[in-house]
């Protein structure tokens, strides 16, 4: 079996909010073999940047458009193309958006790997650590306390036992902070897990002190409240706080992950398959992570090519316990761009079963949105 194409395909929805939703347009990633099987993926990034990476031309031997360099080989040696595709585009794929390309086919090759041999991905890993993992409701704010406060029952209701909101208006003020915390808490009730996603907006004593005054409402972690890059703030935080904090999902490949790990101290280590180099690297990052005794979360705030993928993955390590499923209220791509809807029951997801990923895409719907 060769790979005959690999093809980056943009979608958009006719308005895109200028929030940080990551339903408002999408990046697939398929690759087609002489054998008549198709895989698929997704990349979380800047479409248009990503697309370039992949279909960009050959430049020279370290500088090579990704769709070039697969062509004709075997799709089933997802390591060996791993490290050529990173070797033979190093100087754009080392870190950020070169691997951010590399993540989406990677997952389209595993995809491929389980459909050929009939087994699901999760399988091939060599997991089976779960029949089904509960699922926290992933959220952005309300537009103020009180609305959040309404989510939240909302999401209660509906049966999660972990909720996390995130992002804006977080850090306008510490007012504002404490108060959609507050709502959140009251929203939920006691006995629910509540996450905060802070969205990279304090310095390191502003996130110590937010952390502190959010003990009294028992947030489960606190994610992302600095910029990537400051893994000394990082670790200030998590020593100066009883609070978990989480990160991860700004990093790409395993080296960025020791760095958040080993200088920054965090608590939960935070993959996302559609950035970090796919099931590939995210195996090796986890591994990593559970030399350390940390437990390994996905985070995906896209499309049900990105939670089955997570699904594989988190069924696929054992320092796994919950599954990020986005329950944001609107338009977007998610409920629209794949066959099979995931759906939460009762808080939790159940582990695909079919070979590959087990999703496939809606063709009318990825014509009616595709741009590129």
């Amino acid at each position: 079996m060769k790979i005959t194409d690999v093809e980056a395909i943009f979608l958009r929805l006719p308005q895109v909010k200028e929030q940080c939703d990551s339903g408002q347009d999408a990046l697939i990633v398929k690759v087609s073999t002489d054998a008549g099987i198709t895989g698929i993926g997704e990349v979380d990034s800047a479409p248009l940047g990503v697309k370039g990476v992949i279909d960009g031309p050959y430049s020279h031997s370290i500088a090579c458009g990704l769709r070039q360099m697969l062509i004709g080989e075997d799709p089933l040696q997802t390591e060996y193309l791993w490290h050529k595709m990173y070797h033979q585009n190093i100087y754009a794929g080392r870190r950020g958006i070169g691997l951010h390309a590399m993540s989406g086919i990677d997952i389209a090759l595993w995809d491929i790997k389980g459909k050929a041999l009939g087994q699901p991905i999760w399988k091939l890993l060599g997991g089976g650590f779960h029949s089904r993992l509960r699922a926290y409701a992933s959220s952005l704010f309300g537009a103020t306390p009180t609305e959040t406060g309404e989510r939240a029952r909302r999401f209660r209701d509906q049966g999660f036992t972990a909720v996390k909101f995130g992002w804006h208006p977080m850090g306008h003020d510490e007012h504002t902070d404490i108060a959609l915390v507050r709502e959140a808490r009251q929203g939920l009730g006691d006995p629910i897990d509540l996450m905060i996603d802070a969205g990279l907006v304090w310095d390191a004593k502003t996130a110590i002190q937010r952390a502190r005054a959010f003990c009294q409402y028992s947030i489960f972690w606190l994610e992302e409240p600095l910029q990537p890059d400051n893994y000394e703030g990082y670790r200030r935080l998590s020593e100066a706080t009883e609070v978990r904090i989480a990160a991860g999902e700004q990093e790409s490949e395993r080296r960025s992950f020791l760095q958040l790990m080993d200088q920054g101290k965090i608590d939960i280590v935070q993959v996302d398959l559609t950035r970090c180099g796919g099931f590939t690297e995210a195996m090796k990052i986890a591994s990593l992570a559970q030399d350390r005794g940390l437990p390994v979360v996905n985070h995906g705030f896209t499309t049900y090519i990105n939670v089955a993928a997570a699904l594989h993955f988190l069924n696929a390590i054992s320092n796994s316990f919950i599954v990020e499923f986005v329950a944001e209220e609107g338009t977007t791509l998610r409920d629209q761009i794949t066959q099979q809807r995931i759906v939460a029951r009762d808080g939790f997801l159940d582990i695909p079963t079919a070979p590959g990923l087990g999703v496939e895409l809606n063709e009318r719907s990825i014509q009616e949105y595709r741009v590129f």
